[in-house]
């Protein structure tokens, strides 16, 4: 059987993301929400969850007189579907939950709902008035975007470029864990994109600046929208060229060259970190790609 390097990492991220798409059709209109619509409602910045699925019921007993401003997400299994912000009410059976929590920790949560719905709310509120003249904005008539009549232009949810590597090197891989994170998760160097580099540039300058190595071969893999704030999470393999371990300190605590059957905590598959993770792990035991420098 014929190996592609990176095959894997695709075949999983299109497996994660079926069960989702299948039931969300992601859109985009004007219209407000009519009694019983579907509604993903946020309450600070956790998930105001009931105890049966994710999503509350515009008009519904936990909303009581609040009619507050939603916004469209598309559909959910072809019912209306929108976002929201609410009071924690106190409703009995409903509960908050971080939406790292949800994202990384509860298994069948509609990651890709959840992430966009966050973002998308969080842009509207951001984009209120114009961020050139300050004038007051308005809803765009054709698209997801707020206008602002004065200077003509539209204002489009933010998205950031972030570049996330995982590091091969003979038949181990870097792992690190980051000074900021206090889960108990090893994970991989990870940046945002600057100004007029392109992404294997990005690659090649996080992971000096970060771990003082160099790298080759770098290679892209796949994406994830990551809702923390704003990122679109570009993935990639690299083969080590040179260099020894030079931890920026204020970035990693810690990091180490680990083997496939040896190595500390990772990421879940919910995220692209654990699917690079793996997906490098399974071309290592196949004995196929990278190169082998020592």
């Amino acid at each position: 059987m014929w190996y592609i390097p990176g095959l894997v990492f695709r075949q999983q991220e299109k497996q994660g993301m079926a069960d989702d798409k299948a039931q969300w059709v992601p859109g985009w209109n004007e219209a407000s929400p009519e009694q019983g619509d579907l509604l993903l409602a946020f309450t600070g910045n956790s998930i105001l969850k009931p105890a049966d699925g994710w999503f509350l019921r515009w008009g519904g007993p936990e909303m009581g007189g609040s009619r507050p401003e939603a916004l469209s997400l598309g559909a959910w299994e072809g019912r209306p579907l929108y976002v929201t912000m609410l009071p924690d009410t106190g409703v009995p059976g409903m509960q908050t939950l971080s939406l790292r929590e949800a994202m990384l920790l509860t298994p069948g949560a509609p990651a890709d709902v959840l992430s966009t719905g966050y973002q998308v709310w969080q842009w509207w509120q951001d984009h209120r008035y114009c961020g050139r003249c300050g004038e007051k904005t308005g809803a765009h008539p054709r698209e997801r975007a707020r206008w602002c009549n004065r200077c003509g232009i539209p204002w489009y949810p933010r998205i950031a470029p972030c570049i996330i590597t995982v590091i091969r090197r003979g038949d181990r891989f870097l792992l690190a864990k980051s000074a900021r994170v206090t889960r108990n998760f090893y994970s991989l160097i990870a940046g945002f994109v600057e100004p007029g580099e392109n992404l294997e540039q990005a690659v090649a300058r996080e992971v000096m600046e970060e771990t003082g190595l160099a790298v080759t071969n770098i290679r892209y893999q796949g994406s994830q929208p990551w809702p923390f704030p704003h990122q679109l999470m570009l993935g990639f393999f690299a083969d080590y060229e040179s260099g020894e371990l030079r931890l920026q300190e204020e970035e990693l605590a810690d990091a180490g060259w680990f083997t496939v059957d040896e190595h500390p905590p990772v990421p879940p598959e919910t995220t692209i970190a654990g699917r690079l993770i793996n997906a490098l792990k399974a071309e290592i035991a196949a004995g196929n790609g990278g190169s082998h420098h020592d």
